[in-house]
């Protein structure tokens, strides 16, 4: 998977976080909670966007952690909200389900960038993304295994020109 396919996914899901939002807001008139929801899960996106123009690899590491936290508070504010009866198990689950995947691309794109190696792939198919706190040991469908190849790459650095 390529950054163009990273993108697109975080699109949907910020996407469908927006509608989300837009149901709880206007049908269940939750406004505190919906709001966290939409920063965090629209975030995602927006800090890989932000990465892109990043300067060098540091400050593209920290976009990409950045973008990590986002996706950390927005599976807390769908756990929140599904306990609280504001959004169904279905949409709790398949909004998780979502977010894990991008946590992942993010974890093996951090891993394998923190490890230096030539190959992103490489370092990445060494390293274990962090067990979900309290997920239970459920199969994930075809459709959701993360292959190794879904990396995100740093973009190129722009070299300073010399005047004079």
């Amino acid at each position: 998977m390529d950054n163009n396919e990273t993108k697109a996914k975080t699109r949907q899901f910020a996407a469908k976080i927006v509608q989300l939002y837009k149901n709880l807001a206007n049908n269940k008139k939750e406004h505190i909670m919906s709001e966290q929801l939409l920063q965090a899960g629209t975030g995602i996106g927006a800090n890989l966007v932000e990465a892109e123009y990043a300067a060098n690899k540091d400050a593209f590491l920290a976009k990409l952690q950045e973008a990590l936290q986002k996706c950390a508070a927005t599976k807390y504010w769908l756990e929140i909200l599904k306990e609280a009866d504001f959004i169904t198990e279905f949409e709790s689950t398949n909004s998780i389900q979502d977010c894990d995947e991008l946590r992942k691309i993010l974890f093996y794109t951090i891993k394998s960038l923190k490890a230096g190696s030539g190959t992103p792939a490489a370092s990445a198919a060494k390293a274990s993304p962090p067990a979900a706190p309290g997920a239970p040991a459920t199969p994930t469908s075809p459709e959701r295994t993360l292959t190794t190849q879904t990396i995100i790459t740093v973009p190129p650095t722009p070299t300073a020109t010399k005047k004079g």
